[in-house]
């Protein structure tokens, strides 16, 4: 919890007591995103991992969450998220699982996309 509040903290939203749209990139079991529900925004996590989703769901958590590998990209509408963080994640983009996969390829299919969802003037934290 304590480096989802200081991911959030780096966000600097605006302090307009209104809830935000925040991405929880590799959001796992939904950990962080009960910490941003908690503040109250609303979130959408991604994850690889459907076992880990699956506990997301079991724990009923607030936010929505669907398997998606980062690599790939995000595959969401220009300038919609207010902020994004991801809590430890970020790093299984550099591993290649097959000789197809190239991480340099993945990070930057990852950061384009993230940049294109964002509102303008948002922050990503990792």
């Amino acid at each position: 919890a304590q480096l989802t509040e200081r991911a959030i903290e780096l966000l600097a939203l605006p302090q307009d007591n209104q809830p935000k749209l925040l991405l929880d990139l590799g959001c796992g079991s939904g950990l962080s995103g009960e910490t941003l529900t908690e503040q109250g925004h609303y979130w959408t996590g991604f994850d690889i991992s459907p076992s880990m989703l699956d506990i997301a769901k079991e724990r009923e958590v607030e936010g929505d969450v669907c398997q998606k590998d980062l690599g790939q990209g995000l595959g969401l509408r220009p300038g919609v998220y207010d902020g994004a963080i991801s809590i430890s994640a970020l790093q299984w983009l550099c591993n290649a699982e097959t000789s197809r996969q190239q991480p340099k390829q993945r990070l930057k299919c990852l950061f384009d996309s993230l940049y294109k969802s964002l509102a303008r003037g948002a922050r990503a934290v990792f």
